[in-house]
């Protein structure tokens, strides 16, 4: 089996948090992105939005569009609705010929909110389970259609955190809807990586791998600390800088047949952390463990 390593420019330049790398030259994020040994990027807010534009930045690099975020709101829109929504950015991803893209549900959502606590989230128990579920299936067969595999991120902030969150979005959605499994976001809501893997492998059909330090976690107060505030103290870190066992991740990854691309999306203050030597480093971890889990990197 086979998987390809990518990276998102977030390390580099932060579209929530400008301050962190808002200078930084789109250049220097996939110059660098290359240069440690990654063949894919995600998208950011700095990349051409025009599909010629795109695919030649990327040629210029010798690197491969991956995915990008998507910022959904089936919760409260109408599935005609959302596909105009998703339009343009669906068609761009067909054009350069993404893998999948990202969606996020961002109805309400505060993780680009400074000002709220990841205690005041909304949860997903507050809604029409199997309503929400039948819309996003809908969409995702639509974007399979299109030849752009839709992925559903769970993240810190949103509608869908937990584990539990995940379990019932599953439970609610066709299998047209991928999973994207994201280790940290993961472990940081208190989630099980393993059980996930397990429960959900044939789901899964992009990976985000992030790692956590333990410290900053247990310092988190979620009645006061909004997620914005935990990625400042620096919650967030490469694999290999952290608590995960990024080897055991891989195995399991293996087990459940997973092929495809594995991403770093490790957000942090470029002013502390070096993109270009944190990049070297998450690369260095994930090579070595999916060598040790029998993984083929395709390049």
């Amino acid at each position: 089996m086979e998987i390809r390593l990518g990276m998102s420019p977030i390390s580099w330049s932060n579209d929530d948090l400008p301050h962190l790398g808002g200078n930084t030259p789109l250049e220097i994020c996939l110059r660098e992105t290359r240069l440690a040994g990654f063949t894919g990027t995600e998208t950011g807010g700095k990349f051409p939005k025009n599909a010629g534009a795109l695919s030649n930045v990327l040629k210029k690099h010798d690197l491969s569009l991956v995915s990008g975020w998507y910022s959904g709101t089936l919760i409260q829109n109408d599935i005609k609705s959302e596909i105009k929504q998703i339009t343009p950015q669906l068609t761009l991803f067909k054009e350069v010929g993404a893998s999948v893209i990202v969606y996020g549900e961002t109805h309400k959502t505060i993780q680009n909110q400074q000002s709220r606590p990841l205690s005041s989230r909304i949860k997903l128990t507050e809604f029409d389970v199997a309503e929400y579920g039948e819309k996003l299936t809908v969409l995702a067969e639509h974007c399979a259609e299109q030849g752009v595999p839709l992925t559903f991120h769970h993240h810190m902030g949103t509608a869908v955190e937990t584990e539990g969150e995940i379990n019932s979005l599953m439970a609610n959605t066709g299998e047209a809807v991928g999973l994207l499994l994201d280790t940290g976001h993961l472990l940081f809501s208190g989630g099980n990586i393993s059980s996930v893997i397990s429960n959900h492998g044939n789901r899964i059909n992009h990976v985000h791998t992030k790692d956590i330090r333990r410290q900053v976690m247990n310092s988190i107060n979620q009645q006061k600390d909004s997620f914005l505030d935990c990625v400042l103290e620096g919650i967030f870190t490469v694999p290999g800088d952290g608590m995960i066992n990024y080897d055991d991740v891989m195995q399991q990854l293996y087990a459940a047949g997973y092929e495809g691309w594995v991403i770093i999306e490790a957000e942090q203050d470029p002013e502390k952390a070096n993109p270009l030597e944190y990049a070297k480093i998450g690369y260095n971890t994930l090579d070595k463990a999916r060598k040790n889990a029998g993984y083929r990197l395709q390049t």
